[in-house]
This record gives C-alpha cells, structure tokens and sequence, in this order.
C-alpha cells in the first residue's frame, strides 16, 4: 500500500513502520516520534523532510522554542539510510564552554581535575548514525572553531589527547536565533554557518498551524502521564475553541504543559472553559502596553527614548543621564551609535557650567 496524505502513520520505530487504515481516512497524520498534524504547512515540511533523509545533507532547523525542532531531525534520521543506527542529541546552550567540548568530543584520562578515566564523546558515540546539536548558536568562538574542524575533517581529538580519531556522523543542527544576523555582527563563524546549512528547514510556529491544535490536544491528553486520574480526558467544544483562539508563544511545548495541568487540576472528565488558565481565557488582559507596535524595535525604541530625554531637558547631557539611570559614558556611547553625537555637542560648554 502507498502512503498518502491522509494516512495514519503509527509513531513507531522506522524499523518496524507500518500503514494503517486507508487512503480516504480523515485522521491527523502521526509521524514517527509523535509529530501529529494535518496543515498545509507541516506537510509541506514533511514533504521536505521525505526529500533531504537520504541524501546525507547537513541540516539546519530554525525555529522558535519550543516547536519541535528535535522532534524534525529525529524524522530526518528515521527516514535516512543510517536509521538503525544511533541518533545522538546534546543540548549546545546548557553546557559551558569546557564541559561541552568534553561532552562533545570526549576527554583522556587526567585530562582534567576528576577525569579519572578516558570518557568517549558524542560525536564519537554517534559514529554511523546522527548527531543533533540544539541550540547551535549558543557555541562559544573556541568550540565553533573545533566544530568546524571536525566537520570538515571528519575526526576529533578528545581533550587531553593527541591522536585524531575518524568519526562517520551526519550532522542536524537547530537553533532560535538568527545566525544569519550573528555571522554580520562576528557571533557566528561564518564559514561554519556556510558548513552546517547545506538545507535549511523551517518548524513553524503553533499560531501558524492552529488546525493542528484539536488533535495535538487530543493526543496529549490520550498519552500524557496524568491521565490515569481519570479526570481531563476530553476538551468541550467551547474550551478547544479558547485553545485555538490563544497564540501560544510557548509553541507545542506550552500545549503540552498546559494538557498535563488540566489533567491534573480539572474537575471532571470533561475540560470546561473555567478549567482553561485565566491567560488563555483572557488573553488580551495580559499586561503589555496599550500602544505597543509590533514594527518598532528595541533598538529604535531605545533610541527613541533617549533623545526624547534630551530634548526634555534641552540637550543637557548630564540631566538625561542622570533621568535615564545611566553614566554620562555610556549616553555618549549611545548618541555616538545613532550618530547623533554632534547634534547635541553644541551644549557641552553649557553643562561644563553646572
């Protein structure tokens, strides 16, 4: 039988995947590793995804927090030609700098203070199979410097060691942040950005896929951990309506956590809107500012702010800083970064006077 859009995959292993149902059934499709949608939009990205498992490709995930970006390159793996092999994950941004190298590459023994044995990394471990480095752009300058020697050589050394060790591994990366942006501003190595997005995918938002939203909900309540209470094991029609009208900027992960609470806290086996948290209820009430433009960004904003403070108090340098809560150095710095510097020079002699 061929897969279709409409095919309900059950989420197991690759090795033992099978199809059931029929081409005409109307269920959300699952994805190994419980990716569940029926979206435009995530089956587009399952559609790219189909494409670039094969070839071996270094893979680049962007995303928010929180989307799934992990669940993708497991997908990636489970369809590539090294799915029976290990699929190995660390986490960049929650290690610092020496721990991670260990933990990436491995270490000797006496490499360090309690390194009493030799201690075999990641990137090693994961020899044939995958290696997924979340958060990515967290890398300090020294470990993207070693990175991009191990790609580009395919070999390691582990720390305190001097033999280069060859490691067969393909490489999925993700991260939040922009690297593009970082790479302009000399965060980011730039020819190890070039190294690890060959192909680029995108996990979309949960606002961006809130048809997605009834059947994510139904999943998680069906298999979450609470749901042997009894209790929250069905949404009302009013409260999924609340859900999907709610942007969930915490993505999927916000979803689920909230589906493990109304497990725990609802009344009865049904979830009612007054079960729903008072945020997704009313989420307008939130507190933010009532003029607030999304178009305007912190930078212009604190620009913004900063010369309206001088021309409250008539270009006088030392009094804005003061108001500001600033050094009268760093103000400078500041006029000097928006190029306003000299606009306001003209006072210096007046504030020499106070």
């Amino acid at each position: 039988m061929s897969q279709t859009e409409n095919t309900p995959i059950l989420p197991t292993p690759a090795s033992m995947a099978q199809i059931s149902g029929d081409s005409t059934s109307r269920h959300p499709i699952m994805e190994p590793k419980s990716i569940v949608y029926k979206s435009e939009i995530m089956k587009n990205l399952m559609k790219m995804i189909d494409r670039v498992s094969p070839s071996g490709a270094t893979i680049l995930i962007l995303g928010e927090s929180g989307t799934g970006k992990e669940l993708v390159a497991r997908a990636i793996h489970e369809r590539s030609q090294r799915s029976s092999r290990p699929f190995v994950a660390i986490n960049c941004g929650a290690l610092r700098e020496t721990l991670l190298e260990s933990e990436l590459f491995g270490h000797e023994k006496g490499a360090f203070t309690g390194a009493y044995t030799r201690k075999i990394g990641l990137a090693e471990a994961a020899s044939g199979g995958t290696l997924f480095l979340d958060e990515i752009g967290e890398l300090t300058p020294g470990i993207q410097a070693k990175l991009l020697r191990f790609i580009q050589e395919g070999e390691i050394i582990r720390v305190g060691g001097k033999d280069p060790i060859k490691v067969d591994i393909r490489l999925i990366s993700a991260t939040n942040r922009e690297l593009d942006v970082d790479v302009t501003k000399g965060v980011f190595r730039e020819d190890l950005y070039y190294r690890i997005n060959t192909i680029t995918l995108l996990a979309p938002p949960l606002r961006r896929r809130k048809e997605d939203i009834p059947m994510l909900v139904d999943y998680f309540l069906s298999r979450g951990n609470h749901r042997i209470l009894n209790r929250g094991r069905v949404m009302s029609e009013d409260a999924m309506k609340l859900l999907v009208r709610y942007d969930w900027p915490g993505n999927i992960r916000e979803l689920q956590n909230v589906c493990e609470r109304l497990q725990i806290l609802a009344d009865g086996h049904t979830i009612m809107t007054g079960d729903l948290p008072e945020n997704i209820i009313n989420p307008e009430s939130k507190i933010m500012s009532d003029d607030y433009d999304p178009t305007i960004t912190l930078y212009n904003l604190e620009k913004s702010f900063i010369i309206k403070a001088l021309n409250h108090f008539e270009g006088n340098k030392t009094q804005a800083a003061n108001a500001l809560g600033i050094t009268i150095k760093t103000l400078y710095n500041k006029l000097h970064e928006y190029g306003e510097f000299e606009k306001y020079s003209a006072h210096a002699k007046s504030e020499a006077k106070l």
